[in-house]
């Protein structure tokens, strides 16, 4: 079901930082630029009550969920908020098996094949691979080798319009975008061309392995 919200545009924004009276004039300038996949992670000012706003007011057209989720917990406090999406920083089984239970998707994060092979028996929906400096393209070449081919791999941490092509040509199938994107203080019409950038990016990206 992840892929129904990656396949117009695989990047996933990350809003670290995010505040509540912000939510929505953010979340609207990404999903203008085409991202479908919004993350605010659960160490930003009152996450749950951005992710109440944005699932509010971009529910229909985007996946909203939470980032930084360390407890089976608050993956409840996420799907109570309107969340459907849960992002955590490892791969935790009594993590994903909670957000499997509430119905939400899960992407864990995973910086090594072993945990990459867990977290999909424990029923992950896509893989975050982080932090992508560890593991570089070369090494997530090696794990496209050995992993099931409908496996989505989402390189997080450092990525740049400008070295998404080395990734994707290694086998990433989308990205998580952070800071890059978005930083507290930076304005929406800011975070916008931002994410018009990176749309631009992909789709040459794209164009380029045609």
């Amino acid at each position: 079901m992840i892929h129904r919200w990656l396949d117009p545009l695989p990047l996933i924004a990350i809003l670290r930082g995010l505040s509540p009276q912000e939510a929505v004039a953010i979340g609207e300038a990404v999903a203008d630029a085409g991202f479908r996949v919004l993350e605010v992670p659960l160490n930003s000012p009152q996450p749950l009550e951005s992710i109440r706003l944005l699932h509010e007011h971009l529910g229909e057209r985007c996946l909203i969920g939470a980032g930084t989720v360390m407890t089976p917990a608050q993956v409840d406090d996420v799907a109570a908020a309107g969340g459907r999406l849960i992002v955590m920083p490892h791969a935790d089984a009594a993590v994903i098996g909670a957000a499997r239970r509430a119905g939400l998707l899960c992407t864990p994060g995973v910086a090594t094949p072993t945990e990459a092979f867990a977290a999909l028996a424990a029923g992950a929906d896509a893989l975050k691979v982080f932090p992508a400096e560890q593991v570089g393209p070369a090494v997530l070449k090696a794990w496209r080798a050995v992993l099931p081919r409908e496996t989505a791999l989402l390189p997080v941490g450092g990525i740049t319009p400008d070295n998404m092509a080395v990734y994707t040509a290694a086998g990433a199938n989308g990205f998580g975008i952070g800071s890059a994107l978005y930083a507290p203080g930076r304005d929406a019409a800011e975070v916008g061309r931002r994410a018009r950038d990176f749309a631009r990016a992909w789709a040459a990206t794209r164009e380029a392995r045609a």
